[in-house]
């Protein structure tokens, strides 16, 4: 789970402006950060199927934001996967 510290400094290293917190590339890093955590606590917990179910479901709603930025700015979303390692959609 993350802590509000360290959703803060997540939103303050990738927001746009001050008070950003709606736009894609902000809620696809909170979604990409929550994603690596629960990717740790299910290495730990492989029989842990409601985590995993929730896992999927993040997983699916990051790839939808994506979309989304990829088709209203694709210089915002390459600079976005590129600031946040993700694989390049072809």
């Amino acid at each position: 789970m993350l802590t509000k510290t360290k959703k803060q400094k997540v939103i303050k290293s990738i927001a746009l402006h001050e008070g950003d917190t709606g736009s894609p590339e902000v809620q696809v890093s909170l979604l990409s950060k929550k994603i690596e955590e629960l990717t740790d606590h299910l290495k730990k917990h492989a029989k842990d199927r409601h985590s995993r179910r929730g896992l999927l479901q993040m997983v699916a709603d990051r790839q939808s934001h994506l979309n989304y930025l990829m088709k209203k700015d694709t210089k915002r979303y390459n600079a976005l996967v590129k600031k946040l390692n993700l694989k390049k959609k072809s």
